[in-house]
């Protein structure tokens, strides 16, 4: 949030470096001269300026591909955080204070202005593994029908739905089946007993929310 943005235009002044840290991360440095432009009225022509030199540094995989694009002269694009240093030499060296411009690249191409360029992508390999959920599934086998239908010889019976089987589980849970209740048949005679009504040798047993239901009479 509080880094200097810059955009520099210029030339590649030095060769590109390229190295590894300790830590195995690739970086690139060279040097970018930046010159002005400035239009002289005498001679009605476009002049060089003043020539400022600043590091360019890159990392990673921006590194690599600076390594094996960029060459001395060649003229770039370089967008990044400016950084400034200074220090003092040495006393045998005179001991003066200097400063030095460094830019921590994001971005870098070939200024097209001056020229064409041919762009090539980099495929690199996966190496990290895959999320537990991107794994293929092990196929899923049909059991086949329940034991008791394979003795019987019967086709087995076709599987339910999700949403037969959740509303049959809902009817369950939110209706209970009463007990089926048997008496005899003479308890049961009448035009209207309470337990049950007696219809040609069976017992109507009439529940609290159910439908009559016939129950044989031993």
């Amino acid at each position: 949030m509080n880094d200097t943005m810059v955009t520099l235009v210029g030339n590649a002044a030095t060769a590109v470096e390229h190295r590894q840290t300790a830590a195995g991360v690739p970086v690139a440095r060279f040097r970018l001269a930046a010159t002005s432009r400035r239009w002289d009225k005498v001679r009605e022509c476009w002049t060089d300026g003043g020539t400022s030199f600043y590091t360019v540094r890159s990392w990673r995989t921006l590194a690599d591909n600076v390594a094996a694009s960029v060459a001395v002269g060649e003229p770039l694009v370089v967008q990044g955080r400016l950084r400034v240093r200074e220090g003092e030499q040495p006393p045998e060296k005179g001991g003066q204070r200097w400063f030095a411009a460094e830019v921590d690249a994001v971005a870098i191409g070939h200024d097209l202005s001056r020229g064409t360029s041919a762009f090539r992508r980099i495929v690199r390999a996966r190496t990290e593994p895959l999320p537990p959920h991107a794994e293929p599934l092990p196929p899923q086998t049909d059991p086949g029908p329940p034991a008791a239908e394979a003795r019987s010889g019967r086709p087995p019976s076709p599987p339910l739905q999700a949403g037969t089987a959740g509303a049959m589980a809902g009817m369950g849970a939110s209706r209970p089946v009463p007990p089926l209740v048997v008496v005899p048949s003479s308890a049961a005679v009448g035009p209207s007993g309470a337990m049950g009504t007696a219809v040609a040798g069976a017992v109507v047993v009439r529940g609290a929310r159910d439908s009559p239901q016939k129950v044989p009479v031993p």
